[in-house]
């Protein structure tokens, strides 16, 4: 919906729309109306977030174990893309909520802003939905194994 104002007397009138309504209008033609399912949503998002560096893997400690599980069976699909990953999608509007394991050093902040960031532009960019908030959770820290080092200190 487009307002006409009137500022200053001079008469300028402003069609600028609010973020809804712009989604509103990337979703909706003359042809009909566009719909994304939260399963594209959620894969679009987990994919951005993997793409960040510093993420090591995501989802709980449950949902992890389960995935490690599955990946072992014969005939599986694979990792699940969408693991970690919690979306509600309306009609032109997604929240997004993410479970992540980050590795060892990296400065937590930066990085959930940066997941943040990417993820918001990925899914808009890619749906047209308006994504109101990321939320990022920082379920583990990742740490190098100590069987890497190959000298002992112990004689």
């Amino acid at each position: 919906m487009t307002q006409a104002t009137t500022t200053g007397g001079q008469g300028s009138a402003s069609t600028a729309k609010s973020a809804p309504d712009r989604a509103l209008d990337r979703l909706t033609t003359s042809d009909g109306k566009i719909s994304v399912a939260q399963s594209v949503v959620q894969k679009i998002a987990g994919r951005s977030c993997r793409e960040v560096s510093g993420v090591h893997s995501m989802g709980t400690s449950g949902t992890r174990t389960f995935g490690a599980i599955r990946e072992r069976i014969p005939g599986s699909s694979g990792p699940n893309i969408a693991q970690g990953v919690g979306v509600e999608v309306g009609e032109t509007q997604a929240a997004i909520d993410l479970d992540i394991v980050v590795e060892y050093g990296v400065a937590i902040a930066d990085l959930g802003r940066s997941i943040q960031r990417n993820v918001k532009q990925q899914v808009e960019l890619m749906t047209g939905l308006e994504v109101v908030e990321v939320n990022v959770n920082v379920d583990d820290v990742f740490v190098a194994s100590d069987d890497e080092e190959t000298t002992s200190r112990v004689s």
